[in-house]
């Protein structure tokens, strides 16, 4: 079965318990939910094709969740508010409906997790779990106009008339990779309905550095190693220890990933090019006994093509013996190693960013529900709030999590309004 979702039109006007505009990860979950729970759900997005992101994640294979997601691995200016949501809905929840559905997966590296089927399983799974629930397709169709009418009932003005639903949830996501869709909507629809935003930025995203700067090391493209790699204070940044990918432009990777999210604009990052050795002091003690050239010693330790570009930048010969170099060249070449430090002068942007850090200030919403603060029945889900995880499966956790309490919520607040009306 491909992702499509069935195309349905809608006419001039058609009521719901709660529409969810977003058909991706967080949105099909959350339509799934409520669906379930006896709610009559409409699941509307403007694109021809369901969740492009799970689609082309994990190289086609959907890394999934991660068996160790927690608070400490999201990114938020209000840090507590994942921590309920994840904690009601955890990886081996999602694991178990994958069973249901016989996808298997397997354990790739630190707890990530991928589909041994292509992304396209996820996918089905989350489409026949959203027609399970009776889950009304709305797709392709573009949301022009949303407001509330006196009652407080939706009204979402689209290309093909209007929808009505007692409650809305946004699940549009952010501004990484457009080619997938991504858009603005979500920030809008805040905006509109008085919420705040936190500034959003590209994150786990490559690492630019100026032309002249990268020169050096442009040649180095595709060479890779397994890193350590820091940036700011303990407060804000963080470490990391993963694999370095050099580019032409600049740094890529999964450890470049990681900590791009932490990284601020001006602020260097360092870079511990041998995380399990004191690099200094083993090349001051590789004199004693070798008559190995210094370029053949280092390539045992780097890659071969680093290790000459690196002693050209630092102006020794490749060809020089260990033993023939002053202890202070050997220790300044071995402390360069242990903490390489470069200021990159930007990000490869949305168009290579996996997900967008910043969103909607999540102040402004019930860590329990996801329900503003401000607008009764209006929810927001998934990138679309001010919550980034780490790379590794983290971000569709919260993807699952956040669309279940969300569905869960909207349920019990439609449920709610039907007896206020019997009343």
């Amino acid at each position: 079965m491909d992702a499509r979702a069935r195309q349905v039109q809608c006419g001039p006007m058609e009521s719901f318990d709660i529409a969810v505009i977003g058909a991706g990860a967080a949105g099909m979950m959350c339509a799934a939910v409520a669906g379930q729970l006896g709610r009559h759900v409409a699941l509307i997005d403007h694109s021809q094709r369901l969740a492009e992101k799970i689609r082309i994640s994990g190289g086609g294979r959907c890394n999934f969740t991660n068996l160790f997601a927690g608070p400490a691995n999201y990114l938020s200016a209000n840090p507590h508010f994942c921590r309920s949501a994840l904690a009601r809905y955890t990886p081996r929840d999602f694991m178990g409906l994958l069973k249901q559905h016989r996808v298997t997966w397997h354990e790739k590296h630190k707890g990530q997790l991928f589909c041994d089927q292509s992304s396209d399983a996820v996918i089905d799974v989350l489409k026949h779990e959203c027609d399970a629930g009776g889950v009304v397709w709305r797709t392709p169709l573009s949301v022009e106009e949303v407001r509330q009418d006196a009652e407080g009932q939706f009204l979402l003005g689209t290309t093909a008339g209007t929808i009505t639903a007692r409650a809305l949830v946004i699940a549009t996501g952010g501004l990484s990779i457009p080619k997938t869709g991504a858009t603005d909507f979500a920030y809008r629809i805040a905006r509109q309905f008085g919420h705040k935003l936190i500034d959003t930025r590209p994150a786990l995203v490559p690492l630019t550095f100026a032309p002249a700067d990268w020169e050096p090391f442009a040649a180095l493209s595709g060479v890779s190693l397994e890193v350590q790699l820091s940036t700011g204070d303990k407060k804000t940044g963080a470490e990391f220890t993963e694999d370095l990918l050099l580019t032409h432009r600049g740094l890529s990777g999964p450890g470049v990933l990681q900590i791009s999210s932490y990284w601020q604009p001006g602020e260097p990052i360092h870079i511990n090019l041998l995380p399990e050795r004191n690099a200094a002091a083993a090349l001051v003690d590789a004199k004693n006994g070798t008559k190995r050239q210094i370029a053949n010693l280092l390539s045992e330790w780097v890659p071969q093509r680093l290790a000459h570009v690196w002693l050209d930048t630092h102006q020794v010969a490749a060809e020089t013996r260990v033993a023939d170099l002053p202890d202070k060249t050997l220790r300044r070449i071995g402390e360069a190693l242990s903490r390489w430090t470069l200021t990159p002068n930007g990000t490869e942007g949305y168009r290579k960013a996996e997900v967008t850090r910043g969103g909607v200030d999540t102040r402004g919403l019930s860590s329990t529900t996801m329900m503003s603060a401000r607008v009764p029945g209006l929810y927001f889900i998934g990138e679309a709030v001010d919550v980034t995880g780490w790379l590794g499966g983290y971000n569709f956790q919260w993807a699952w999590a956040s669309g279940v309490a969300a569905g869960e919520a909207a349920a019990e607040y439609a449920r709610g309004l039907d007896g206020a009306m019997a009343l």
